[in-house]
C-alpha cells in the first residue's frame, strides 16, 4: 500500500463522486493538497473559478462547520448554493426516497454535498445522481473531507504527512474520523501510531489490522496521555463520551486523563501539533487555544480550502494559474 504514495501522476477526477477517500488515489489526494495550498495564497485569482455553478447541500441532520464550509467553498469560487439543513425541511417528511431526491436535485445543480444519519446513504445518493456527489458525513461512519482537512493541517505543519509519530487520543472505538485518518495515513505509509484510550474505547481490530498490513507502519496502545505526549509529532484529540461507559465511576476516573491542558503540553515537543475534528466539549482546555501548537482552528480553515479544491476538481473547473504554480514548485 505504501508504494501507492510514489504514484506521481494524478488522473482527472472530473465527474467523480467522493464517498470515501478510497475513491481517490494518493496522487489525486496530493494534487488536492497542492490545490488547497495554492488557493490559500491566491484567493482573488480563483474567485471566479466556478462562475455559473450551483452546489446543493443536502443535510438531513444539523451541521454547523461542515455545511458552512462546503457552502463557503463554493461561494469563494464564484458559484452559488441551494439546499437544506435538517430532514424536517425536506420532502423526506412526505416519504420521498434519497434516490428520488437526488434524481430531482441533479436537474438543478452541478454538484451535491450530502450528510445523512444512515451509513450507506451517500453511496445510494451517488448511484442515483447524474452529477458528482461528495459525502459530507455518512452516519458518522465516513467523513472524507474531514480527513482531507486533517492531512492538509499535517502537511502545513510538517511539510509531509508521513515519517511522523501521531498520537490519537480519547474515543478510538466510535471515533470514525480517527479510523478514516489512520486508514488514509497507512496508504501514505511510514507512520508510527500511538493509540491512547481507556480499555473501554480501544481501537477496533479492523483498524489495527489495517496498520499491521502496512509494512512500514506500526502502533502501540496506551492508556496514559502524559506518559507518551513527549514522543509525539502530532496529537489528534477526540471526546471521551460519558454515554459510552457502563459504569459512571469508570468515566469519572478516566475523563480527566484525557483533558489536554497547558500542564500536559509542557511535556510535549515545542513543534507538536494539536488537532481535533471539533466540536470540542472539555477535552482541550481553553488555555491551549493560545499555544502555537494548537492547530484545530487551522484545521477548520484547511477544511474549507480542501473543499474548494475538491468541488472545483470534480466539476473540472481549472484554477487560474495553478498549473504554472505546480510547474514552478517542481522545478524548484
Amino acid at each position: 500500500m505504501a508504494s501507492e504514495a510514489h504514484d506521481a501522476h494524478a488522473r482527472s477526477i472530473v465527474g467523480t463522486s467522493v464517498i470515501t477517500l478510497d475513491d481517490l488515489s494518493i496522487a489525486q489526494i496530493n494534487e488536492l493538497l497542492d490545490k488547497a495550498r495554492y488557493i490559500d495564497t491566491h484567493r482573488k485569482d480563483v474567485a471566479h473559478t466556478c462562475d455559473g455553478r450551483v452546489l446543493a447541500t443536502l443535510f438531513y441532520e444539523p451541521s454547523t462547520r461542515t455545511r458552512l464550509s462546503f457552502e463557503t467553498a463554493m461561494l469563494r469560487l464564484g458559484g452559488k448554493v441551494i439546499g437544506f439543513a435538517g430532514a424536517q425541511l425536506a420532502s423526506v417528511t412526505k416519504g420521498e426516497s434519497i434516490s428520488d431526491t437526488l434524481k430531482t436535485v441533479s436537474n438543478y445543480v452541478d454538484v451535491v454535498a450530502i450528510r445523512h444519519p444512515k451509513e450507506g446513504a451517500a453511496l445510494v445518493a451517488a448511484s442515483a445522481a447524474s452529477v458528482p456527489v461528495i459525502n459530507a458525513g455518512d452516519g458518522g461512519h465516513m467523513h472524507p473531507t474531514q480527513t482531507l482537512a486533517d492531512l492538509a493541517t499535517l502537511r502545513s505543519r510538517f511539510g509531509r504527512v508521513n515519517d511522523l509519530t501521531i498520537g490519537l487520543c480519547g474515543d478510538l472505538t466510535f471515533g470514525r474520523t480517527v479510523h478514516s485518518l489512520i486508514e488514509t495515513l497507512c496508504r501514505f505509509g511510514n507512520v508510527r501510531f500511538v493509540l491512547i484510550s481507556p480499555k473501554e474505547l480501544r481501537t477496533p481490530q479492523y483498524v489495527l489490522n489495517r496498520i499491521n498490513a502496512t509494512k512500514d507502519c506500526s502502533y502501540v496502545e496506551v492508556s496514559d496521555l502524559s506518559e507518551v505526549i513527549g514522543d509525539l509529532d502530532a496529537l489528534y484529540m477526540t471526546r471521551v463520551q460519558k454515554e459510552r461507559f457502563f459504569n459512571e465511576d469508570d468515566y469519572l476516573r478516566l475523563r480527566d486523563t484525557y483533558i489536554l491542558d497547558e500542564a500536559k503540553l509542557r511535556r510535549a515537543k515545542p513543534t507538536m501539533a494539536v488537532l481535533h475534528p471539533l466540536p470540542r466539549v472539555n477535552e482541550i482546555a481553553k488555555d491551549v487555544d493560545d499555544d502555537p501548537r494548537a492547530a484545530y482552528f487551522e484545521q477548520v480553515r484547511n477544511g474549507m480550502l480542501m473543499r474548494m479544491a475538491l468541488e472545483s476538481s470534480v466539476l473540472g473547473d481549472e484554477l487560474p494559474g495553478f498549473d504554472a504554480y505546480v510547474n514552478k514548485e517542481v522545478a524548484a
